[in-house]
């Protein structure tokens, strides 16, 4: 695991943005330049990239390293990106958090496979200290987790994450190919890596809260996972029945007609404690098995979702955030397959301009983080208040 030296003390605040943006096509020419312009003179901690999988991102990411002062500068590919548009694809977002506002400590973890639990808890517990010290002045915190979306790492890693993070709220966003599901890749400061996470901790002057909203309740249909291989994601049996031609049957439907729209509109719900997560699959194997965008296990007690309104639910969701101060800005991880859903409902535009209505930038993820917990069809995110904001 690779960290930042002790962090240096914050400089003093003055006026402006607390958050700045800049956005450009994947297809242009030197995008680095293109988003360094946009962004401006400002002086930042950190910046963090969204690209979509077709831009070359091993040379975006060689070029914007060093290009935003001595800011650290983290990146990964996504499953498409939010922007100024809303859903979109083919694009490269930034995100520049000020030095003025904030203070950062970034790390990367670059063999999930080989995770030394101890020392990650031990490095977190240490970097929060440490970063207490050096920017005692601003009193609010998040983490940042970006992680390979086809690692099968987040559940272990976000658990073994919150132990070090203590009170820390943690969200964050598994990286994508957008449908291909065959490359996932992330960067920190030039360096690309695979079957990594990058993680930022970061303090600041703003208000911040993490949030995490859904629009799914079970239903009465339940199912039990009889066969499965764990490490990997993949159920073999439901209900002791063959799972792709099991979970089709309970939909109504033939194991021949499953594809992503139908896994986007029907997942199925696990309960943990108190609270229903969604479990999304991803696809059919070619044996008949199920694979799963998250943790799943033989005995797991699973039942099929049934859904509010994603566009109200969502509104609803974002319109609290801004009671009784609006977010300034809020920097969300989506999941894909709530992409998929809506614009298979012919709500994507719908989607779309929410989004935009609640000034949300960020990425459609292969799945999301929040706390201690890897979940799946979700909006996660962290909303940003105006410096001169009270609220806390």
């Amino acid at each position: 695991m690779e960290v930042d030296a002790q962090p240096a003390a914050p400089e003093e605040t003055t006026t402006g943005p607390a958050i700045m943006t800049a956005q450009v096509a994947s297809d242009t020419r030197n995008p680095v330049a293109s988003l360094k312009k946009q962004l401006g003179n400002t002086v930042f901690d950190l910046v963090c990239i969204f690209a979509s999988p077709r831009c070359d991102f091993r040379t975006l990411a060689r070029q914007a390293s060093g290009q935003f002062g001595d800011a650290d500068v983290l990146a990964c590919t996504t499953a498409g990106e939010i922007g100024n548009l809303g859903y979109q694809d083919g694009q490269i977002i930034a995100v520049g958090f000020p030095r003025r506002w904030f203070k950062s400590a970034t790390y990367v973890i670059p063999r999930l496979d080989n995770l030394n639990s101890k020392a990650l808890m031990d490095a977190m517990i240490q970097s929060r200290f440490l970063m207490m010290q050096a920017a005692p002045s601003f009193q609010h915190e998040f983490a940042l987790t970006l992680i390979d979306g086809l690692s099968l790492q987040e559940e272990r890693l976000t658990a073994h994450l919150s132990s070090g993070l203590g009170p820390m709220p943690l969200f964050g966003g598994s990286s994508g190919d957008g449908t291909a599901f065959r490359q996932t890749l992330l960067a920190r400061n030039g360096e690309t890596y695979e079957n990594a996470a990058l993680i930022a901790l970061v303090r600041s002057a703003c208000a911040v809260k993490v949030f995490s909203i859904d629009h799914f309740m079970p239903s009465d249909t339940r199912m039990v996972v009889t066969r499965a291989d764990p490490a990997q994601r993949i159920v073999y049996e439901i209900n002791a029945e063959p799972a792709a031609d099991e979970y089709a049957r309970l939909l109504g439907r033939d194991a021949s007609q499953l594809n992503s729209s139908v896994f986007a509109a029907h997942p199925v719900l696990v309960r943990l404690a108190d609270t229903h997560h969604a479990r999304s699959i991803q696809q059919v194997r070619p044996n008949g098995a199920l694979q799963f965008f998250s943790a799943i296990d033989e005995g797991m007690v699973l039942s099929l979702a049934e859904h509010d309104d994603i566009i109200r639910n969502l509104d609803d969701g974002l319109t609290n955030l801004a009671a009784p101060v609006a977010p300034e800005r809020i920097i969300g991880c989506d999941c894909l397959f709530r992409r998929i859903a809506a614009e298979e409902t012919q709500q994507g535009r719908a989607m779309s301009q929410m989004l935009t209505k609640h000034r949300v930038v960020g990425f459609s993820t292969y799945g999301e983080q929040i706390g201690s917990l890897h979940v799946n069809q979700t909006f996660t995110g962290v909303a940003i208040y105006p410096p001169s904001s009270s609220k806390g």
